[in-house]
Protein backbone atom coordinates (compact mmCIF):
# COMPACT_ATOMS: atom_id res chain seq x y z
CA UNK A 1 0.00 0.00 0.00
CA UNK A 2 2.78 2.44 0.89
CA UNK A 3 4.55 1.64 -2.37
CA UNK A 4 1.37 2.38 -4.34
CA UNK A 5 0.91 5.68 -2.52
CA UNK A 6 4.53 6.65 -3.10
CA UNK A 7 4.22 5.78 -6.80
CA UNK A 8 1.04 7.85 -7.10
CA UNK A 9 2.64 10.86 -5.40
CA UNK A 10 5.70 10.57 -7.63
CA UNK A 11 3.53 10.42 -10.76
CA UNK A 12 1.56 13.47 -9.63
CA UNK A 13 4.73 15.44 -8.98
CA UNK A 14 6.10 14.54 -12.41
CA UNK A 15 2.79 15.44 -14.08
CA UNK A 16 2.67 18.85 -12.40
CA UNK A 17 6.30 19.55 -13.26
CA UNK A 18 5.66 18.53 -16.87
CA UNK A 19 2.94 21.19 -17.30
CA UNK A 20 5.09 24.19 -16.42
CA UNK A 21 7.27 25.68 -19.11
CA UNK A 22 10.88 26.49 -18.22
CA UNK A 23 11.45 29.96 -16.80
CA UNK A 24 13.18 32.40 -19.10
CA UNK A 25 16.57 33.61 -17.91
CA UNK A 26 16.77 37.33 -17.24
CA UNK A 27 19.09 39.55 -19.24
CA UNK A 28 20.10 43.15 -19.85
CA UNK A 29 21.11 44.37 -23.28
CA UNK A 30 21.97 47.58 -25.08
CA UNK A 31 19.93 48.13 -28.24
CA UNK A 32 21.48 49.34 -31.49
CA UNK A 33 19.75 52.70 -30.96
CA UNK A 34 21.65 53.10 -27.66
CA UNK A 35 18.74 52.42 -25.30
CA UNK A 36 19.05 49.76 -22.62
CA UNK A 37 16.56 46.94 -22.13
CA UNK A 38 16.16 44.86 -18.99
CA UNK A 39 14.02 41.77 -19.58
CA UNK A 40 12.55 42.19 -16.11
CA UNK A 41 10.90 45.41 -17.32
CA UNK A 42 9.02 43.43 -19.99
CA UNK A 43 8.41 39.99 -18.49
CA UNK A 44 5.26 39.96 -16.43
CA UNK A 45 3.81 42.85 -18.41
CA UNK A 46 4.00 41.67 -22.02
CA UNK A 47 4.65 38.64 -24.15
CA UNK A 48 8.27 38.74 -25.29
CA UNK A 49 9.41 37.26 -28.59
CA UNK A 50 13.18 36.89 -28.84
CA UNK A 51 14.53 36.38 -32.32
CA UNK A 52 18.15 35.24 -32.47
CA UNK A 53 19.44 36.06 -35.93
CA UNK A 54 22.46 37.37 -37.82
CA UNK A 55 23.23 39.61 -40.76
CA UNK A 56 24.92 36.72 -42.57
CA UNK A 57 21.93 34.37 -42.10
CA UNK A 58 19.96 33.96 -45.36
CA UNK A 59 16.81 32.54 -43.71
CA UNK A 60 16.92 35.49 -41.26
CA UNK A 61 16.97 37.94 -44.16
CA UNK A 62 14.17 36.05 -45.90
CA UNK A 63 11.95 36.24 -42.81
CA UNK A 64 12.77 39.86 -41.81
CA UNK A 65 9.83 41.48 -43.67
CA UNK A 66 7.37 38.92 -42.30
CA UNK A 67 8.72 39.36 -38.79
CA UNK A 68 8.20 43.12 -39.10
CA UNK A 69 4.56 42.47 -40.08
CA UNK A 70 4.09 40.21 -37.04
CA UNK A 71 5.60 42.91 -34.81
CA UNK A 72 3.38 45.63 -36.30
CA UNK A 73 0.29 43.44 -35.90
CA UNK A 74 0.89 42.45 -32.26
CA UNK A 75 2.81 45.25 -30.53
CA UNK A 76 -0.36 47.18 -29.64
CA UNK A 77 -1.75 43.97 -28.11
CA UNK A 78 0.95 43.51 -25.46
CA UNK A 79 3.64 41.74 -27.46
CA UNK A 80 7.25 42.93 -27.62
CA UNK A 81 9.69 41.58 -30.17
CA UNK A 82 13.45 41.85 -29.79
CA UNK A 83 15.91 40.68 -32.42
CA UNK A 84 19.27 39.71 -31.01
CA UNK A 85 22.03 39.57 -33.60
CA UNK A 86 24.36 36.79 -32.53
CA UNK A 87 28.05 36.65 -33.35
CA UNK A 88 27.63 39.75 -35.48
CA UNK A 89 29.15 43.22 -35.63
CA UNK A 90 27.27 46.45 -34.94
CA UNK A 91 28.10 47.64 -38.47
CA UNK A 92 26.69 44.49 -40.09
CA UNK A 93 23.60 44.46 -37.83
CA UNK A 94 22.87 48.11 -38.70
CA UNK A 95 23.27 47.34 -42.41
CA UNK A 96 20.78 44.45 -42.00
CA UNK A 97 18.31 46.78 -40.23
CA UNK A 98 18.58 49.35 -43.05
CA UNK A 99 18.45 46.85 -45.90
CA UNK A 100 15.42 44.96 -44.60
CA UNK A 101 13.68 48.01 -43.07
CA UNK A 102 13.53 46.36 -39.64
CA UNK A 103 11.04 48.15 -37.36
CA UNK A 104 11.49 46.09 -34.20
CA UNK A 105 14.27 46.67 -31.61
CA UNK A 106 17.63 45.05 -32.33
CA UNK A 107 20.52 44.25 -29.99
CA UNK A 108 23.88 42.48 -30.28
CA UNK A 109 25.04 39.33 -28.55
CA UNK A 110 28.54 38.89 -29.94
CA UNK A 111 29.60 36.23 -27.44
CA UNK A 112 26.26 34.40 -27.00
CA UNK A 113 25.92 35.47 -23.38
CA UNK A 114 22.16 35.82 -23.95
CA UNK A 115 21.74 33.16 -26.62
CA UNK A 116 23.35 30.26 -24.77
CA UNK A 117 21.06 30.38 -21.68
CA UNK A 118 18.08 30.34 -24.09
CA UNK A 119 19.34 27.21 -25.86
CA UNK A 120 20.66 28.87 -29.01
CA UNK A 121 22.08 26.35 -31.48
CA UNK A 122 21.92 28.32 -34.73
CA UNK A 123 20.18 31.12 -36.61
CA UNK A 124 17.35 31.76 -36.88
CA UNK A 125 16.03 30.78 -33.47
CA UNK A 126 12.91 32.26 -31.93
CA UNK A 127 11.76 32.01 -28.31
CA UNK A 128 8.35 33.09 -27.04
CA UNK A 129 8.11 34.07 -23.36
CA UNK A 130 4.63 34.43 -21.91
CA UNK A 131 3.45 37.05 -19.42
CA UNK A 132 4.50 34.79 -16.52
CA UNK A 133 8.09 34.62 -17.75
CA UNK A 134 7.91 31.06 -19.04
CA UNK A 135 9.42 29.97 -22.36
CA UNK A 136 6.34 28.57 -24.06
CA UNK A 137 7.72 28.11 -27.58
CA UNK A 138 11.13 27.56 -29.14
CA UNK A 139 11.24 27.68 -32.92
CA UNK A 140 14.41 26.47 -34.64
CA UNK A 141 14.79 27.45 -38.27
CA UNK A 142 12.72 29.60 -40.53
CA UNK A 143 9.13 28.74 -39.61
CA UNK A 144 8.69 31.50 -37.01
CA UNK A 145 6.75 33.94 -39.21
CA UNK A 146 4.23 31.23 -40.08
CA UNK A 147 3.93 29.88 -36.52
CA UNK A 148 4.01 33.04 -34.38
CA UNK A 149 0.46 34.30 -35.08
CA UNK A 150 -1.12 31.08 -33.80
CA UNK A 151 1.12 31.02 -30.72
CA UNK A 152 0.55 34.70 -29.92
CA UNK A 153 -3.21 34.53 -30.51
CA UNK A 154 -3.46 31.57 -28.13
CA UNK A 155 -1.42 33.36 -25.43
CA UNK A 156 -3.46 36.56 -25.80
CA UNK A 157 -6.69 34.58 -25.60
CA UNK A 158 -5.56 32.99 -22.31
CA UNK A 159 -4.29 36.22 -20.79
CA UNK A 160 -5.41 39.37 -22.62
CA UNK A 161 -3.40 42.54 -21.92
CA UNK A 162 -4.90 44.82 -19.28
CA UNK A 163 -6.06 48.20 -20.51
Amino acid sequence: MALRLLTLVLLLVLAVRGEAAPAAPGFKVKLLDGKALDSHDVIGKKILVLRFQASYCKPCAKEAPGLARVYDRYRSRGVELLAIHVQDTAKDARAFVRKYKVTYPVALDTKLTIGNPFGFKGSPYTVVIDQKGEMVAQIHGESAVARLPRILDELLKKNPPSS
